[in-house]
């Protein structure tokens, strides 16, 4: 489709597909968790990351996984400053993907060098977030998840593609109002959806095409598997 994104002043081609690597900075994530790993040991992960082909590194210090509780805001930017500052020097020209629902946390992660925002309860858990991505000018991952960070999944949504199209049709519509030119869509797999649900999605994906933005895909680990 010829889509790109404006990243680092830079237009990032995604007519053929990029890899993201995730780099968990939490100690209770569902996999590859961060504990006692010194930044020496971050770095050289997101070494092996792009040696092994990453083109976008995605981080995160706060734990979506299942059945989890959110740790605070100074505690997820406690977790999240030193890893994004250190990656940012050693690594400048690699593409920064911030993985949190916070606008206080986005502001100051894109202040510190974090590229793209990638907010997996697609606005609904801080209604500042739209206003932060607009106000910079960043990237921003709008996921389709119905269920918020203290563990409520909100009733009555339709996962049919029909719904689904409707769903991203009208986030895109409001946020290409507010100015935020880049948006990447995200299906949300595993996020408050039914294996068939799941499914039902992964396996008519090219219906979304026609909403003519990028698409993030993110199904490694998920339990559907």
């Amino acid at each position: 489709m010829g889509l790109s994104i404006k990243v680092q002043k830079n237009l990032l081609d995604l007519s053929l597909p990029k890899v993201m690597a995730i780099v968990n900075v939490t100690p209770d994530s569902f996999y590859t968790s961060w504990g006692k790993e010194s930044i020496d040991d971050i770095l050289k992960q997101v070494q092996n990351l792009i040696d092994l082909g990453a083109d976008i590194i995605d981080i995160g210090a706060c734990s979506t996984r299942p059945n989890s509780t959110p740790t605070n805001a100074e505690e997820e930017w406690k977790r999240l400053s030193p890893v994004l500052a250190a990656i940012r020097v050693h690594f400048p020209k690699t593409i920064l993907s911030i993985d949190t629902f916070r606008a206080e946390i986005a502001e100051k992660a894109i202040l510190a060098g974090g590229d793209i925002i990638n907010d997996v309860y697609g606005g609904e858990a801080d209604a500042e977030m739209w206003n932060i991505v607009a106000k910079y000018g960043v990237p921003y991952i709008l996921t389709l998840a119905h269920n918020l960070p203290n563990g409520d999944a909100k009733n009555g949504y339709d996962y049919t593609m029909s719904g689904v199209v409707d769903f991203f049709q009208e986030k895109l519509d409001k946020l290409h109002r507010m100015g935020v030119a880049d948006v990447i869509i995200d299906p949300g797999f595993g996020f408050a959806k039914t294996e068939r649900e799941n499914y039902t999605i992964l396996n008519q994906l090219d219906v979304l095409s026609a909403l003519q933005a990028p698409m993030l895909v993110g199904i490694s680990r998920k339990s559907m598997l």
